[in-house]
């Protein structure tokens, strides 16, 4: 078995000294001390050609902290002792040696939408029992991811390397590490059960290309990072689908590359503000295309325009009386939006994807087939709101 490598580095030395002067008489001298941040940067993780559970963990694993958040008149130690006085635990990654850790906004916040507010307080605990206290830089629910801050001073730290979720496949393995039931440093291990999913967000837009894995995710695994056979992340953790309440092998997590634009954004002022169209539409497949006679095998049919937003100003058409189909409902008549800024659609989800890829205000290109025609519509973009508004 290879070990995993890493790298020592030292980032920051930070000395006070004690009172006291120091004069002839040899009066009380102060004593100098210096507390230094220990950076461990992770080169290589996993095996080769196969998959190291033991490995991962060894070199992920101290990068992985417990979040502990207190919403209510509860202290850290009861929280941490099961305690119903409003806190919670989940879990988080360290990012880098300055102090940055991730993990998912509804770990520090409560509530949804406009209505969400943090925690009083949070609290990082890592894997060698040091706690510190955490600042909350930023939430972003329609991502459902959080950045914090902690003063890494005299820490041991250990980032974790971000992947990307583009190219993870079906039936590769992966590992969990989190906090589940408040049980630190627990290691899961699977394979990804599907990729593309849509899960629920903090705010009435799903987020899409999300990544099922069948590896155990409990409550409070939430933030912790998924990790590929090299010990790359390629997701958060953010839900599981259960009837029972406890993890039945289908765990959900935000994809990586979707929680790296969310960090972005907050680092750079706190908040992260995503682009709007303003359209609600299903994916095109082969009956549908034959039982409605679309003119397009591929993109986004739109069902409904959301009233005043966007795409109804810059005149994209939705649907009109219903019909039913497959026992489903069906807006016919709608357009097709086919590329948003000559990047074709494939699907629904893409659509969003292709919109969150540009900012607020900005003036895209979309493509449409409207009754057979191929129609160039040029749409200036909003700010998606955080109300329930649909769409």
């Amino acid at each position: 078995m290879r070990r995993p490598a890493i790298a020592i580095g030292l980032l920051a030395l930070a000395g006070c000294g004690g009172g006291g002067d120091r004069g002839p008489a040899g009066g009380d001298e102060g004593s100098a001390r210096s507390e230094t941040t220990r950076v461990e940067v992770i080169e290589s993780s996993g095996r080769k050609g196969g998959f190291d559970a033991k490995a991962i963990y060894e070199s992920e694993a101290p990068g992985v902290v417990t979040v502990i958040s207190l919403f209510g008149s509860d202290g850290l130690e009861s929280v941490l002792e099961g305690g119903d006085g409003g806190g919670g635990v989940g879990s988080g990654f360290v990012l880098d040696g300055d102090g940055e850790i991730a993990t998912n906004a509804h770990v520090v916040t409560t509530g949804e939408g406009d209505a969400m507010r943090r925690a009083r307080e949070v609290y990082v605990e890592f894997a060698d029992g040091n706690t510190v206290e955490a600042e909350v830089v930023g939430a972003d629910p329609n991502a459902d991811i959080a950045l914090l801050r902690i003063d890494p001073t005299g820490l041991r730290l250990r980032p974790l390397p971000l992947g990307e979720s583009a190219g993870v496949e079906v039936g590769e393995p992966v590992a969990a590490i989190g906090s589940p039931f408040g049980e630190a440093q627990s290691l899961s291990v699977g394979v990804v059960s599907a990729i593309d999913r849509s899960i629920e967000s903090l705010t009435n837009f799903n987020i899409s290309g999300a990544i099922q894995t069948d590896a155990a995710i409990n409550p409070g695994n939430s933030g912790g990072p998924l990790v590929d056979g090299e010990g790359r992340v390629i997701g958060v953790n953010q839900q599981i689908k259960s009837t029972s309440g406890g993890g039945e092998g289908v765990g959900f997590a935000v994809p990586v590359d979707a929680v790296k634009r969310s960090l972005d954004m907050l680092r750079e002022d706190g908040r992260a503000d995503y682009a709007y169209l303003g359209v609600s539409s299903v994916e095109l497949y082969p009956q549908l295309v034959e039982k409605f006679d679309l003119d397009v095998d591929k993109g986004a049919w739109v069902q409904e325009v959301n009233p005043g937003g966007p795409a109804e100003q810059a005149g994209i058409r939705g649907g009109g009386g219903p019909v039913e189909f497959q026992a489903q409902s069906f807006r016919t008549g709608g357009d097709v939006i086919t590329k948003v800024d000559g990047k074709a659609i494939e699907t629904s989800a893409q659509l969003a994807d292709l919109i969150a890829d540009h900012q607020p205000g900005e003036r895209v290109p979309l493509e449409i087939n409207r009754d057979g025609d191929m129609r160039a519509i040029e749409v200036k973009l909003g700010e998606r709101p955080l109300g329930d508004v649909g769409g």
